[in-house]
């Protein structure tokens, strides 16, 4: 998809982020972590990254750095009319590039079993499965992407 670009999360985009979550509900979130989202936006962290299509929040995601060498890829949300479309993509190339630059070479990701096939597609491994580990019917995925 082209047209896309990346801006830092600020506290004025929290409504727009959570949004965002609210359509991803319960399709790919679990009702019970909106609150979680919520609170992690709040904190305002360093590395949230919003993907927009000219003015319109379209995606949402935040590479942490954890030490010099691994990362953690955080709150990676979509707008769902847009899956299918490179969106997703789109998101993981930037993740790749500013993980280069930042020289990490794992990136953790705690995904749903609905969402770790996407990931895999970029060579994530699976490490651990939690059932309802995000809540009732809503698997926690553990997987490893290494760089």
């Amino acid at each position: 998809m082209q047209n896309l670009s990346f801006i830092a999360y600020t506290a004025k985009d929290k409504a727009a982020c959570l949004q965002l979550f609210d359509r991803n509900c319960p399709a790919f979130f679990a009702p019970n972590e909106r609150d979680d989202y919520a609170a992690f936006l709040d904190a305002a962290p360093p590395g949230y990254e919003l993907c927009c299509k000219g003015q319109v929040v379209v995606g949402a995601f935040g590479l942490i750095c954890r030490d010099g060498l691994h990362g953690a890829l955080n709150w990676i949300l979509l707008s769902p009319e847009l899956q299918g479309l490179g969106v997703g993509r789109a998101i993981m190339q930037r993740v790749m590039l500013l993980a280069q630059a930042q020289q990490i070479s794992q990136i953790s990701i705690a995904a749903s079993h609905l969402s770790a096939p996407f990931f895999a597609k970029f060579g994530a491994k699976t490490v651990a499965v939690t059932t309802d580990g995000w809540g009732t019917n809503m698997h926690r995925v553990d997987m490893v992407l290494p760089l």
